[in-house]
């Protein structure tokens, strides 16, 4: 193997291969060295005797080049730095452009922001038609914007209002809708790839380069409606930067276009919003690589065996989307539940959310239809027999549970793992019954499960190792992200959460209104306000757990009441017909409902929306210091991983337990 990241050789058809492959890494990404030697590779193919054509191609498995390196950027020490990085890239990218034949990118796996920028600098892209291979900018998501050259070129390639979208939805597209969109120039498959892309760059230096039509330029309005719906002032500052840009550059040279952008790069690189999105990009990376090793002293088994055939008990809401996502993985899977009526409701609720993964492209209709086909059904517990893990998704009541746990104990194998989906219960309680704890973990999912990326990954004080190892490779293999917690009365999301939820309506019964502790939320990132989100768990479901964490801690809590006034009244939140909670859903957009008027205890309060933020986080970070002296969690980085995936945290703040957020 070459100790060099970037190679370049000259075949006999005198096409030019600039291969790029990173010997020190399963990646491709830009950085120094890697800058360095592409520097060296263009060098020598200019001017180069006999050269025809250039393909640029990547030597690993499943990315082309996945952007530049983000330990690199965050290092950046001030603006003028960042500007220099910029600079340097787009000078780079420019060589290649200019080189006096056509380059021709075949790319294969992802070909991510300065990836998809190297290929935007050719003339023409051919993507695998693999599944692997996914194209875009994605540079907005961690509070940036393309900065070698993708501002300005993919606009002038697809148009600016496409190219505004692309950047604004910070995302990776599969090849073929590259394709549609286009991003790339055509498809082959993987095994073609080069011969395709050699195909087309000898094509080309015999006809000529492409003439591609002028895209179309985008409207005046077209970009003050992006800048006002851009989501967030935080992620508003990328989208504004990129949409500046964008229509700015759109009428100057491109010279003049790579400036300003380069002056925008260099506004964000060091800013607060890129240095928050960074660390939470990191998070995410350690969470999915997440291991035991913390939390047992005896060495992991040599391998974790994996589930086949999964058993989930409860047809409900949780039941039937743990079920529908263990299917979509490929697993067996039985369902069941005593009401057959339930059953039915699960079905035709997996049914709905496999055709809503075949509108978005993520599954074709035979797929879908095989996947169903794995979903067994059953309303007797003797079926599952065959199981090797059982998840229990019932009513969260102990009884019920350590009953299902009981009756369970007598029919699954010895080396069946039982699970809990509980989201509040101790699970040392619920596996009292059970003869052989060891093999008892609690695996809590969020709602909805296609969409919430968080599984809590929950160790009984009697949880082997062997059982842990199994669970965390089956959540992974689930394409979630798992945070190790041991068993505590909420775990962890559950219980701060509803901490927070709690002081929200204790501020609500003091006169605070509504409207005014949700737009403070809001305003300072969360996605939504604490009250319109106790309409969308529940109001049922958040008095049953403010009733339970008042029962555990009752030392700290003091559930509030006005939920439970709420319920005597018929107010269920967005779950009941009427759509009524502190919300009336019955018009668009929501109003707060008027109804709750007669529930006010004093008349209503005037707050500073910086002492809603700061009374409201408050609780949050007390509690998660608190979980961390008592051991649920181990690290400030779990918590704060755990609060950005399962609860919405903000992440443009970097992490509640970051020193910025006031959290240490």
């Amino acid at each position: 193997m070459s100790q060099l990241p970037v190679t370049t050789s000259i075949d006999a058809d005198g096409v030019g291969w600039i291969t790029f492959d990173d010997p020190g890494s399963r990646a491709n990404a830009f950085n120094p060295p890697m800058l360095a030697a592409l520097r060296e590779a263009i060098a020598g193919l200019e001017g180069a005797a006999g050269l025809k054509a250039v393909v640029l191609v990547s030597a690993k498995e499943k990315i082309f080049i996945a952007g530049a390196d983000l330990r690199w950027i965050a290092a950046l020490p001030d603006a003028a730095a960042a500007a220099q990085l910029s600079r340097e890239g787009q000078e780079l990218f420019g060589r290649l452009a200019a080189l006096k034949v056509p380059v021709v990118a075949a790319i294969h796996g992802a070909c991510a922001g300065g990836g998809f920028e190297l290929a935007l600098a050719g003339a023409w892209r051919v993507a695998s038609d693999a599944k692997e291979t996914t194209v875009g900018l994605p540079e907005v998501g961690v509070g940036l914007i393309p900065g070698w050259g993708g501002c300005v070129r993919l606009p002038r390639l697809v148009g600016a209002a496409a190219a505004a979208g692309h950047i604004l939805k910070a995302a990776l597209v599969p090849a073929a809708d590259a394709l549609k969109a286009g991003l790339v120039d055509e498809l082959a498959p993987a095994a073609e790839l080069r011969l395709r892309a050699k195909a087309a760059a000898l094509r080309l230096a015999a006809a000529g380069l492409p003439v591609r039509a002028v895209p179309p330029a985008a409207p005046a309005e077209f970009f003050a409606t992006q800048r006002r719906t851009a989501s967030g002032r935080f992620r508003g500052q990328p989208a504004a930067a990129a949409l500046d840009v964008i229509e700015r550059g759109g009428g100057l040279p491109e010279a003049e276009a790579l400036r300003l952008e380069t002056e925008r790069f260099a506004g964000l690189a060091t800013g607060e919003a890129a240095r928050n999105l960074i660390r939470v990009f990191f998070l995410k990376e350690a969470g999915r690589k997440a291991t035991l090793d913390a939390w047992f002293a005896e060495p992991a088994p040599a391998a974790a065996e994996p589930f086949r055939i999964v058993g989930v008990i409860g047809a409900g809401v949780m039941g039937s989307g743990i079920a529908q996502w263990c299917a979509s993985r490929g697993l067996g899977v039985i369902l069941c539940d005593t009401d057959r009526e339930a059953i039915e409701r699960g079905i035709t609720a997996i049914r709905g959310l496999f055709k809503q993964a075949e509108e978005r492209g993520q599954l074709t209709h035979d797929q879908a239809h095989r996947m169903m086909g794995g979903i067994g059904v059953s309303t007797s517990l003797e079926d599952f027999d065959v199981c090797d893990l059982v998840i229990e998704a019932i009513v969260e009541n102990v009884a019920e549970k350590q009953k299902l746990m009981a009756n369970l104990a007598k029919i699954v194998g010895p080396d069946c793992v039982v699970a809990s989906n509980t989201s509040a219960l101790p699970l040392e309680e619920l596996a009292a019954p059970l003869p052989h704890p060891g093999r008892v973990v609690g695996l809590h999912f969020f709602n909805p499960v296609n969409r919430m990326p968080l599984v809590e990954l929950v160790l009984g004080p009697h949880t082997s190792r062997a059982t842990a190892e199994r669970a965390l490779a089956f959540v992974k293999s689930l394409g979630k992200t798992p945070v190790v917690c041991r068993s505590s009365p909420g775990f962890f999301v559950t219980r701060v959460l509803f901490f927070y939820l709690n002081e929200a309506c204790r501020l609500w019964e003091q006169g605070v209104p509504t409207e005014a502790i949700d737009a403070a939320m809001r305003e300072w990132g969360w996605p939504m306000g604490p009250m319109r989100l106790i309409d969308e768990v529940g109001i049922d479901v958040t008095d049953f757990i403010f009733g339970e964490m008042q029962h555990y801690f009752p030392d700290r809590f003091v559930s509030t009441s006005i939920c439970r006034r709420m319920l005597t009244a018929g107010m269920k939140g967005r779950k009941n017909g009427n759509g009524i909670g502190f919300y009336s859903y019955a018009d668009d957009p929501e109003k707060p409902n008027p109804a709750m008027t007669q529930f006010v205890p004093v008349a209503r309060a005037a707050l500073e929306a910086g002492t809603i933020v700061e009374r409201l986080n408050g609780v949050l970070v007390g509690e998660t210091r608190r979980v961390l002296a008592e051991g649920v969690l181990k690290t400030p980085d779990d918590a704060d991983l755990a609060l950005l995936l399962g609860a919405g945290f903000p992440a443009v703040r970097g992490g509640l337990m970051r020193p910025a957020a006031g959290g240490q």
